[in-house]
């Protein structure tokens, strides 16, 4: 019998190795407490929260979860995290993810406050500088990858050539990974966890519209293009999204700057989040109206091996037994 398990599942405090990515607005306590409960790790996405929001939803999870269930957040360090990751290290969060920026500056109090820090990285250079700053693990996030996209390098060549660079540091890998296969890939690569996004987004806890789950689920792998276009909240940010109606007419427009986009400043949604303009970097969520396929649609190339909303839980459960029957015949070859 194949044992799925790493050394990172120990430091974690995780039975399986698989890691749900904190997918922005679509990441909220009821889908975070499912992935952990089934034994993977769930992570919140703070950095837009407001600090109200991020007090709400760790109280929700200490509900949720109890003090023995780990679970791990996330802050995008080209923004301001100063007050909201001091609330999440008093409140004990376990695990603390940080991407696009110099962890060095971060290190210390996570360390202090008795929390696992995990790094993202492009590339085996920027692994080895993550390491020296004295992360714990680094999540190697592969072109392929759906949000927002730091590196260049696909995961197949990124991943071995990560895991070589910092080894014994644990690598997770991201990017491209949808089911059991991907996660028997990864590990076989050296990675000691997955990093999965687009799978969870069509989870029935995620707080993703029916549209944009749908549009998800319907995708192939070509549909993901790597784009500029949704900078609304952040400029200059390169990311990941499903072609739509928004995609098409900048395309044809010879992708021009921003405040010359077709269309730009349109409403094309509205609800409990305010008014979204074309070309803002928001999701659609619950309760929105409007035009909500010409939004941001947030997702991976691996959204052409999404074929179903199905539990969060079953998502896990199916990661970890296909992987675990892939492993065991490829032992037998």
């Amino acid at each position: 019998m194949w044992m799925l398990t790493t050394p990172l599942c120990d430091l974690l405090g995780i039975d399986a190795p698989l890691i749900q990515a904190p997918v922005g607005s679509a990441s909220c306590p009821a889908l975070v407490a499912a992935v952990s409960r089934a034994g993977a790790l769930g992570m919140l996405s703070f950095t837009w929260a407001p600090v109200e929001q991020v007090a709400t939803d760790l109280a929700e999870l200490g509900v949720l979860l109890g003090p023995d269930v780990p679970f791990g957040v996330n802050f995008i360090l080209d923004f301001s995290i100063e007050e909201k990751l001091a609330l999440c290290l008093k409140a004990g969060v376990r695990v603390v993810s940080t991407f696009w920026g110099d962890p060095a500056p971060f290190v210390e109090r996570i360390h202090a406050a008795g929390a696992v820090h995990l790094h993202t990285v492009g590339s085996a250079v920027e692994a080895v500088r993550a390491v020296e700053a004295g992360v714990d693990a680094v999540v190697c996030q592969g072109w392929e990858a759906g949000g927002h996209v730091w590196g260049t390098a696909a995961s197949l060549p990124l991943i071995p050539a990560v895991v070589d660079a910092v080894s014994p540091v644990p690598v997770i890998a991201a990017g491209g990974i949808a089911d059991g296969r991907g996660l028997a890939a990864v590990l076989t690569l050296g990675a000691q966890a997955a990093w999965v996004g687009t799978r969870f987004l069509a989870s029935e806890e995620a707080r993703t519209h029916e549209v944009y789950r749908s549009r998800v689920v319907a995708a192939a792998e070509t549909d993901a293009v790597h784009t500029l276009a949704f900078d609304g909240g952040w400029p200059g940010a390169a990311h990941r999204a499903l072609w739509n109606s928004t995609l098409e007419a900048w395309e044809a427009a010879g992708r021009p700057a921003a405040s010359e986009r077709p269309g730009e400043g349109d409403v094309v949604a509205s609800g409990p989040w305010g008014d979204q303009l074309r070309y803002g970097d928001m999701m659609p969520l619950p309760g929105m109206r409007g035009d909500l396929e010409a939004m941001a649609l947030y997702a991976g190339q691996s959204a052409g091996l999404v074929r179903e909303v199905l539990p969060a839980a079953r998502i896990v459960e199916g990661f970890v037994r296909e992987a675990t029957d892939v492993l065991s015949r490829l032992g037998g070859v």
